[in-house]
Order: structure tokens, then C-alpha cells, then sequence
């Protein structure tokens, strides 16, 4: 009966999109549960345990302070998740907004949003993020607010076409002709129509979110020590690779299946939806 069940409630959903949802709820079980999945504290240092290889004590063995990798692997679920889905949303919101009224009003309005898009799209993505976080100062924060100063242009232009080619629909005319305001036009009948293409394409710009977050990270503009976070522990574990491979061999597969659980999400989700990611 079970069996049957869980065949009814998963028909018709693409096998990538139920592989990707599973791979994505084991890490958000694991960032839920750390305090009480984790074996050992993820800051807590044993010097004499330090560079400790994969043992029953320690399964991903230690690192060059004594500290459990697992334990940091784990706990390091909760700051990546967060990165990936908060890089994501203010990005999200930004370029929706913006997208929705250059192209639903055009005009001058649509001239100005395309020559700040090309100001935006002429310096490399990395390096305008870098700049803007050296300006504010290492950190998550000064890492959400560079992703949502860079990261809307793709959500803009994604929104704007949709709008562009929806303003001409019978409904939006319908609309116009009933006397309703242009922000409900396009926040209530437009937009829900246009969101399709952004939210598949979401989930696949979450996976390069989430490596820019290990990369800035990694360069030691991102999280700050001692928080465990898996940029980090690759970084950390750079200097001692040929004797203790494990300090950033286990964090950098997490880096590698997370995206791996996004890229599958979004592939099931197009396919379910009918859109390319």
C-alpha cells in the first residue's frame, strides 16, 4: 500500500526532479538537524587528533586544528543552503520588478533599463561581485547585497521579454479596457503568467550561486572563520592536500552534489513545466 501510494503521488513527475528533491531534502535534513546529527562540535579543537585520517572516530577524519570534518561538513550544510537560496530570492525579487515595468511600460522607461542591463553585463560577473564586496567589507551580508546589485539583470531580461510579448494579449487589453491601474495589470495578470521561465531558471542559477558563494568564501571574503562553511575548508585544506586530502576532499563533493540536487531539480521542473532551463 505504501509503495502504491508513493506511485500515485510521484506520477507523472520527471525522475531528475524526484532525484534532485530528494538530494536537496537529505541536505536540508542534515542543515535542520546538525545539533543533533552531528558527532562532535564543529569548532572544538583536538590538537591531538589533528590531521587524523577517515577513521570510526572520525569518518571524514580531521583537520590541521583537531576539528571533525564531518561534523564541519554537516554543520556547513546550513550556511551553504542559506547562501544558495538567499542568493537567489534578492536577485529574484530585483530583476522580477524592474523586468516587469521596462517591459510592460517600454518607452524611455525600457531605453534606460536596457543601457543600465548593458553597463551591468560589461564587466565580468566575478570580478563586479568582488569589487563591490571589497568595497562593503567581507561577509554574508555584503555577499547577498552584491548578488542582488548583479545578479537581477538575468531575471530582468527573462521577465521583460515574457511582458513584452503578454501586454499584447487579449486579456491584458481586456484589463486595460476595464479601467484597471497599471500595477495591477502587471503584478496580478501579467506577471503570474511571465514567472514560468524565471522560477525554472532559478533553480538552475542556484547552482552558481551557491559555487560563488565557496568561491568568495575561499578567497576569504565570504563566511569568516571559525564558522564551518565548505569554501572555507577547501581553502583550509589547500596547504596540507598531500598528506591529509580528506580536509578538502569531503567538502568539495558537498559543493559538487548540491549543485548536482539544483542542476537535476531544475532539468525535472523544465521538463514538468514545459521550459528549457
Amino acid at each position: 500500500m505504501p509503495r502504491r501510494f508513493l506511485g500515485r503521488l510521484t506520477a507523472g513527475v520527471p525522475q531528475p526532479m524526484l532525484i534532485g528533491g530528494a538530494i536537496l531534502t537529505v541536505f536540508l535534513v542534515l542543515a535542520i538537524g546538525a545539533p543533533l546529527i552531528s558527532p562532535y562540535d564543529p569548532v572544538y579543537q583536538d590538537i591531538a587528533a589533528r590531521l587524523a585520517p577517515p577513521s570510526l572516530a572520525h569518518p571524514f577524519g580531521t583537520d590541521n586544528f583537531g576539528r571533525d570534518i564531518l561534523a564541519r561538513v554537516i554543520w556547513s550544510a546550513r550556511v551553504d543552503l542559506q547562501i544558495a537560496v538567499l542568493g537567489v530570492i534578492f536577485p529574484f525579487i530585483i530583476g522580477t520588478a524592474t523586468g516587469t515595468i521596462a517591459g510592460y511600460f517600454g518607452g524611455l522607461t525600457d531605453t534606460l533599463f536596457m543601457r543600465v542591463v548593458d553597463v551591468v553585463l560589461a564587466f565580468p560577473f566575478l570580478v563586479l561581485m568582488l569589487a563591490i564586496i571589497a568595497i562593503l567589507g567581507p561577509g554574508l551580508a555584503s555577499f547577498y547585497i552584491a548578488m542582488g546589485l548583479v545578479g537581477w539583470v538575468s531575471y530582468a531580461r527573462l521577465i521583460r521579454a515574457q511582458i513584452l510579448v503578454l501586454r499584447q494579449s487579449d486579456f491584458a487589453m481586456a484589463a486595460k479596457s476595464l479601467g484597471f491601474s497599471h500595477w495591477r495589470i502587471m503584478f496580478r495578470h501579467l506577471l503570474p503568467n511571465a514567472m514560468v521561465g524565471s522560477i525554472v531558471f532559478s533553480m538552475s542559477d542556484a547552482v552558481l550561486v551557491l559555487l560563488n558563494g565557496a568561491a568568495i568564501s575561499y578567497l576569504g571574503l565570504g563566511v569568516q572563520p571559525p564558522t564551518a562553511e565548505w569554501g572555507i575548508m577547501v581553502a583550509d585544506g589547500q596547504a596540507f592536500i598531500s598528506i591529509a586530502w580528506w580536509i578538502s576532499t569531503f567538502p568539495g563533493l558537498a559543493i559538487v552534489v548540491l549543485a548536482f540536487g539544483f542542476s537535476l531539480l531544475a532539468d525535472g521542473l523544465g521538463e514538468k513545466l514545459g521550459v528549457r532551463p
